[in-house]
């Protein structure tokens, strides 16, 4: 398959590496996008050459969210059943695509992680972050909870809580103290040193490492962790359908841009910030 909207490459020997190649919006993860990185995913787990995979942003961030210019019903990367709730269905779907596949995969984030940003993260083995990454989830306050209610089960009750009823975001720092990420390094530290990470998780051979990770996410299955986020799923499309969800879906058709700086601008951040978000 050859991609347009990511780079594939092989930085060391077992490790790869796929780069999220949109910079001038982004990084907005579209279906297209998407496709093209379960794709390259699913590629480097068949691929006994490749022990462990990056998933990174190029230009100034990892993420800034879902493209919402585009249609997301529209050219799925994988077949979810239509109906009420597909669309965030198949983000929880996608989310244990990568969670059941074979070789680690570790995010390496920097500048703005934020919606389906995060959602793509918490999908990760491993999570780095750059020391000011801004981590969050601002739909919350205009359209609905995560389509992936992965914050109590990754951050734990009041941290989740506080971030579900603000939008407020996180910076790399705060990520590691809450358990989103698990270390911090300055932004220009931030590839050599998972770079280094990657290297030392690509000694243990794949027969084995593949177990290791199984037997992590047992416990969270153990614990419902799969049952719950399918549960999520549910409230997140009984949202969309309050009085505030529906005035901000029409505001989203009549400018982008516009009707999320008015989101945010009560708040005072994101792209009412001194930096700005797509």
């Amino acid at each position: 398959m050859g991609y347009s909207k990511i780079l594939v490459d092989d930085p060391l020997p077992h490790v790869h590496r796929i780069t999220m190649n949109r910079p001038e919006k982004r990084n907005p993860l579209s279906n297209e996008l998407r496709a093209e990185l379960f794709d390259a995913l699913e590629t480097a787990d068949r691929n006994p050459d490749v022990r462990v995979t990056i998933i990174r942003g190029a230009g100034s961030c990892f993420s800034a969210g879902y493209d919402l210019s585009s249609n997301v019903a529209k050219d799925q990367p994988f077949y979810t059943p239509g109906g009420l709730g597909n669309w965030p269905r198949h983000v929880v779907e996608g989310f244990f695509r990568m969670w059941d596949m074979a070789k680690p995969i570790i995010a390496q984030v920097h500048g703005y992680c934020l919606a389906g940003g995060t959602e793509l993260a918490t999908a990760c083995d491993l999570v780095y972050v750059a020391e000011d990454a801004l981590i969050g989830y601002p739909v919350v306050r205009s359209i609905s909870p995560p389509d992936n209610q992965f914050y109590p089960w990754i951050v734990g009750l009041r941290r989740a809580m506080e971030l579900m009823l603000t939008g407020d975001h996180m910076t790399g720092l705060e990520a590691v103290d809450s358990g989103f990420a698990n270390r911090a390094f300055s932004e220009a530290e931030l590839e050599s040193e998972v770079l280094k990470i990657a290297e030392r998780v690509a000694m243990t051979p794949s027969d084995l490492q593949q177990i290791n990770k199984r037997a992590v996410h047992r416990q969270m299955d153990a614990m419902g962790i799969r049952a719950a986020l399918r549960a999520g799923t549910e409230m997140q499309q009984l949202a969309t359908y309050t009085a505030t969800t529906q005035a901000h879906l029409a505001e989203l058709r009549e400018g982008l841009n516009k009707a999320l700086s008015k989101r945010d601008a009560a708040y005072g951040d994101y792209r009412t910030s001194n930096k700005d978000e797509d």
